[in-house]
């Protein structure tokens, strides 16, 4: 490695002497102050990595000489330290790797030089399901059905785990990838076989992975394809990228949880528009955020749109290292190694220069909930009732058809509970009977009804607060409270507990509050992803049927990061982030058509009305509990076996061998087909000629709208493939948990019951228009017509295409539906990224143009010139759209290959292939 700056240097600590790249062997320490801390991190991953040839000395200058105000134009490539990857979107990583050995074998290379350059860590979190709940047993059941739908997919990680080196699988129900990272994986500092020590860095298979941001480490969610790329050693392409400062002052008020502050953030990071840039929390109010806190507010920087969402390390980090059981000799060098950096938080540090800032006083921060279909909708508690009923008259505006507008608007707006008026009055009662007709439901000896708004799913659910004491420890004080005054949840909720760590259910069990949990039907179901990403689980018969025989607007309320349309149930259309004590005082009250502020949420054992207010846990309960329960010999004890695994996990009956035995037999895991036959050298480019459209999309089309997720519908493509391979519906599985086999995946691409395709005049659900005959087909099955006739295909789509979870089948599943380009108004930066990963074209409109301005309606023939002669980043490329009576329409896009390296994954029909072929030179 090159050291153009000189700044190689030693470290001493404890007795031991470490390699380091010292920055101030770059700039003094003023110059150096001005950088964001995130900055300086980078920094000195580019000086680390110096070699003449991919860092260069130039590109260290460019990052030290960071002009805030200029627009990003400068590539530098980034070295992550690791790799994070969860079962999910680790499984096809593993999977291509496996290939890749076989491909690499074909093309003369010893197939074992196929093997993580960069150490990776897999934890196994997104198959546990909430088919069991309610019951003290449901945790060991679900766990139990787990293995019986998966043990195909875990017996090929524990292969991997034996085959790979530098690959390490965290077993199943031990937590949440993000939340073990944080308590276990992550080091804050690492050092290397070298003796160097450096800044812990990663990228991870989940858009998540910023969680890490609030422990100080950089480290963001990308594509599976670039994080296979990453494992193989190569780098992250990036632009220096602008910083957004946000300043933090004055503490939390009463009664305000990190929840309502992390959707606060998100609203307001949203609307600056930070989408591709790095946030950095600064300021007095740092000082006052917890740990956990802080990682509750970097877990959702997918949601307000930011690369990261970053809190320098401190003393509140260096504190929390220690209590989760690092070594002392680990946290000793931490704190050593950040100080000697310039990059270790003191209060009254001068506040770096930043592209942009924006400031929030903590005391200001309000309880609030975000929905129905979107993280950053946030809603103050207070209007929360009116909120609710807006969406839903938005919803089912035409069955508001025979109540008059004004009645409409009195209904929507109508004053708290404590202060009706007759008008308000009149026009409830006239809505709740021409529109809020009740199913009554029957079960066993319970009667009800369900309404729109009734509240059916209730979950303390997935990473974001799972892994904040605080706020499961108000759940669980507000449960106490609710039980001890009799209150009961409804009948029609299903209720789960799913932590993001085993530490959560120590801590409850020494706290003495599970009981009351259990009590409310809040019992554990699993220690993994469950709600959050669409593994809620059935829910029961009658409630379904209630729900289509009414055409009910049904509810769910969660402790989540994500309620996209479609994600949560199929039979729920509403979904609504909270905290996890509001999830349970949501599901006490059982709908949302409430004001938590002056309507009571039930009533007591003697009748009198219980309020919100009275059961909500003080700021000194909640950390007196915190005190109390949470004891540092918790995550020492949990951890030590971390990888072990349960008996299950150690009775799996592994293969072995460095190659793995394919079973064309399995349903899971199948070989892959993108390097089938791959040459030595890339076929050239050639333009797309004679394209039709398989989707025409709107805008903030989703990747759970793409990539097949959730439950496999007994009527679809997919599990029509299952069945004629034997597989009952039973025993289907989800998408998630089959992502190892290509030919599910391919067949659940666009299959979302909510996806709406303007070929269908704007119809819900997975089907389009083949052409030119107009034939309505699943998109599966349309895709497989064209490609008999060999006609490629292009897709149509708004504003953020691809936005939400870093799903890499969204751009698999694409390419092997035969899509070669996807225009659009703009693109999420993961799903961008994938689809060229995967050499599928993303091109943007030109500014102020889309296919409606155009005068597209989807049933043209596309030609998309300029792609032959060679794709450079950011090319302007013409497209012409031919319709049935032959007239044309001339536009010209942008190529979204944002570099030279994308250019060449492109040339070689994708980042993998790109790598193979420089592995065989």
């Amino acid at each position: 490695m090159a050291d153009s700056f000189g700044a190689k240097s030693t470290l001493s600590v404890s007795g031991k002497s470490y390699t380091i790249y010292r920055l101030r062997a770059l700039a003094g320490d003023a110059d150096l102050a001005r950088l964001p801390v995130s900055l300086r991190i980078l920094l000195e991953n580019l000086l680390r990595h110096e070699d003449g040839r991919v860092v260069r000395k130039e590109h260290v200058e460019a990052v030290l000489r960071w002009d805030p105000k200029a627009a990003p134009s400068q590539e530098i490539s980034f070295h992550p330290a690791r790799v994070l990857l969860q079962d999910f979107t680790g499984v096809p990583a593993v999977v291509d790797l496996a290939a890749m050995r076989e491909a690499f074998a074909g093309m003369g290379g010893d197939p074992n030089r196929i093997n993580p350059l960069s150490p990776a860590d897999l934890v196994i979190d997104h198959s546990v399901e909430v088919n069991y709940f309610g019951t003290r047993d449901s945790l060991v059941r679900n766990a139990e059905l787990e293995y019986q739908r998966n043990e195909e997919r875990y017996v090929f990680l524990r292969w991997g785990q034996q085959a790979f080196e530098s690959f390490r699988v965290v077993p199943p129900d031990t937590g949440i990838c993000h939340q073990v990272n944080l308590e276990y994986l992550a080091r804050a500092v690492m050092t290397d076989a070298e003796g160097r020590a450096f800044p812990d860095t990663l990228v991870g298979t989940d858009s998540h992975t910023t969680m890490i941001n609030g422990l100080g480490v950089v480290g963001w969610g990308v594509g599976g394809i670039e994080a296979e790329a990453a494992l193989l050693g190569q780098p992250v392409t990036m632009l220096v990228p602008e910083v957004v400062g946000f300043k933090l002052t004055g503490s939390l008020r009463e009664g305000a949880t990190a929840t309502d502050l992390v959707l606060t953030v998100t609203e307001m990071l949203r609307k600056k528009k930070v989408v591709g840039k790095f946030v950095e929390f600064y300021g007095p109010g740092l000082a006052s955020l917890s740990l956990p806190d802080r990682a509750t507010i970097a877990n959702m920087a997918p949601e307000y749109g930011a690369t990261i969402g970053f809190f320098p390390i401190d003393g509140e980090t260096i504190n929390f290292l220690r209590f989760t059981g690092r070594s002392e000799e680990q946290v000793a060098l931490v704190e050593a190694y950040c100080k000697e950096q310039g990059i270790f938080r003191t209060e009254g540090m001068p506040d770096p220069v930043f592209s942009d800032t924006l400031e929030l006083d903590l005391g200001a921060v309000e309880p609030s909930i975000a929905g129905p279909k979107r993280p950053q909708d946030r809603i103050r508690l207070a209007a929360a009732r009116t909120s609710y009923r807006k969406s839903l008259h938005a919803m089912i505006e035409k069955s508001f058809a025979d109540v008059d507008a004004q009645s409409v608007a009195k209904w929507c707006d109508e004053p708290s509970a404590d202060k009706p008026t007759d008008e308000s009055i009149a026009a409830r009662m006239l809505v709740r009977d021409k529109v809020l007709k009740p199913v009554a439901v029957e079960e066993g000896d319970t009667s009800y009804n369900l309404r729109h708004g009734s509240v059916v799913i209730a979950a303390i659910t997935s990473c974001t607060n799972t892994s904040n004491p605080a706020v499961m420890l108000a759940a669980a004080i507000l449960a106490k409270k609710a039980v001890e005054r009799g209150l009961t949840v409804k009948p029609w909720v299903k209720t789960s507990c799913a932590p993001g760590s085993q530490v959560v259910a120590d801590y409850y069990e020494a706290s003495g509050l599970l009981p009351y949990l259990e009590a409310l039907g809040f019992h554990l179901v699993g220690y993994g992803c469950t709600t959050c990403i669409g593994n809620s689980g059935a829910l029961p018969d009658s409630i379904v049927d209630a729900i289509k025989k009414g055409d009910l607007v049904a509810a769910s309320v969660l402790s989540g990061n994500r309620n996209f349309e479609g994600r949560i149930n199929p039979s729920v259309r509403m979904n609504f982030l909270m905290s996890p004590p509001l999830v349970v005082a949501y599901a006490l009250r059982g709908d949302m058509d409430w004001d938590p502020y002056s309507e009571p949420i039930g009533k007591d054992r003697n009748g009198t009305p219980v309020y919100l207010r009275d059961i909500w846990p003080t700021n000194d309960e909640v950390q007196s509990t915190i005190r109390a329960a949470v004891k540092s010999e918790q995550f020492k004890t949990r951890y030590d076996d971390a990888l072990v695994g349960d008996v299950a996990w150690r009775k799996l009956n592994v293969p072995a061998g460095k190659t793995f035995a394919w079973d064309d037999k399995s349903t899971y895991v199948r070989k892959p087909p993108f390097f089938d036959n791959l040459g030595k050298q890339p076929q050239p480019l050639t333009d797309i000629v004679g394209a039709r459209v398989l989707a025409l999309l709107g805008d903030s089309v989703t990747t759970d709208h793409i990539s097949p997720a959730g439950n496999i519908a007994k009527t679809s493509p997919a599990a029509r493939y299952l069945m004629e391979h034997g597989v009952k519906p039973s025993d289907f599985n989800s998408y998630g948990a089959r992502r190892g086999n290509h030919e599910v995946m391919m067949r659940g691409t666009f299959a979302n019951i909510r996806i709406k395709n303007a070929l269908l005049g704007g119809e819900e659900g997975p089907n389009t228009l083949h052409l030119p005959e107009g034939t309505k087909l699943s998109i599966y099955d349309a895709a497989m017509k064209y490609a008999e006739e060999k006609v490629p295909l292009v897709v149509l789509a708004g504003v953020e295409y691809g936005t939400g979870s870093s799903r890499d089948w969204a751009a698999k599943g694409t390419k092997l539906l035969g899509v070669r380009a996807v225009i659009a108004k703009s693109f999420e930066r993961i799903h961008r990224s994938n689809l060229v990963g995967m050499g599928v074209l993303p091109l943007e409109f030109s500014a102020g143009e889309d296919a409606q301005s155009l005068g597209l309606d989807g049933r043209e023939t596309f030609d998309i010139k300029g792609i032959a002669e060679g794709v450079t980043p950011f090319k302007k490329l013409e497209v012409v759209a031919k319709k049935a009576d032959g007239t044309t329409k001339k536009f010209t896009v942008t190529a979204r290959i944002d570099t030279p390296n994308e250019a060449d994954y492109y040339l070689n029909g994708g980042i993998l292939q790109y790598v193979l072929r420089q592995m065989a030179k």
